[in-house]
């Protein structure tokens, strides 16, 4: 959503009856009526996503004393079968488009991903934002024969429901290890502690501020053999412009940007850039 937009925002709703400097009067909140009307329409999607992921989250989350990837995993036992990661990730797109939206990553960027790991078959694999689980099932079910999957997530509640749910699609931990923690407090330790020694592949999908951060970290550390690829989810919605222009003008990738929208809000658009690392300059 614009700046513009969060400005008019902010102006509509700073007028508080009651208070002398606040007071609106009724002939000039009609003649803001057309405007009001004009943005929700213009920005309807937007609004709509407002709703569903703060409002609604929020106050179900009180309701039921569980976070939405608890209610997620929940409604996941009841209705997907176990060992079958493809049903599991199903029954989540399911959840999401029909139950509670669940900012995932979604079956149409799901299959950039997946196309990815079957035209690079990468042997090491880390993926920076664990969240639920979602894409860290696509791409441990596209792992090369003895490939391995690190994943790291900061918030050690989210990171326990994602790990129930990696187990009960039947990766374990020789497959897919989960880490808890932040991501520029794991990176310098990947070698040492976890003997990850390089990753062919990069999943960026924790906060998109943070994503120049990481991959200079990965550039320091020496993880990033040439070659490598790293894939960077909402680099458009919110956007990450600072990590875009870095990849583009520092010489060491070639970049490719695939426009996308968000799961069950296709007009809201984003992207996910995929760089290919040439090595240091």
């Amino acid at each position: 959503m614009t700046g513009k937009l969060w400005a008019w925002i902010f102006f509509l709703t700073s007028f508080h009856p009651g208070t002398q400097a606040g007071t609106m009067s009724p002939a000039i909140a009609l003649a803001f009526l057309p405007l009001v009307v004009t943005l929700l329409v213009r920005y309807r999607h937007y609004f709509r996503l407002l709703v569903r992921t703060v409002l609604l989250r929020s106050l179900r989350d009180c309701l039921s004393g569980l976070r939405i990837e608890e209610r997620a995993f929940s409604y996941v036992l009841t209705h997907a079968l176990p060992g079958d990661p493809g049903h599991i990730l199903t029954t989540l797109d399911h959840w999401s488009s029909h139950c509670e939206y669940l900012s995932h990553m979604g079956p149409v960027k799901g299959q950039i991903l997946m196309r990815l790991m079957e035209e690079k078959a990468p042997a090491y694999v880390l993926e920076l934002g664990t969240y639920c689980g979602y894409s860290t099932l696509l791409i441990a079910g596209a792992l090369p024969p003895g490939g391995r999957l690190l994943t790291v997530e900061r918030d050690p509640r989210t990171a326990a429901v994602a790990e129930k749910l990696i187990r009960l699609a039947g990766f374990d931990e020789r497959t897919v290890e989960l880490i808890v923690g932040s991501s520029e407090e794991v990176i310098p330790h990947l070698q040492a502690q976890h003997q990850l020694n390089r990753a062919d592949l990069v999943l960026l999908a924790h906060r998109p501020r943070y994503y120049l951060r990481d991959l200079q970290l990965l550039e320091a550390h020496a993880l990033l053999p040439a070659g490598a690829t790293v894939l960077a989810d909402h680099v458009l919605f919110p956007g990450a412009p600072r990590f875009l222009q870095y990849a583009k003008s520092c010489g060491r990738y070639r970049c490719r940007l695939y426009h996308t929208g968000l799961p069950d809000f296709p007009a809201i658009k984003d992207g996910i850039a995929q760089l290919t690392y040439t090595g240091p300059s």
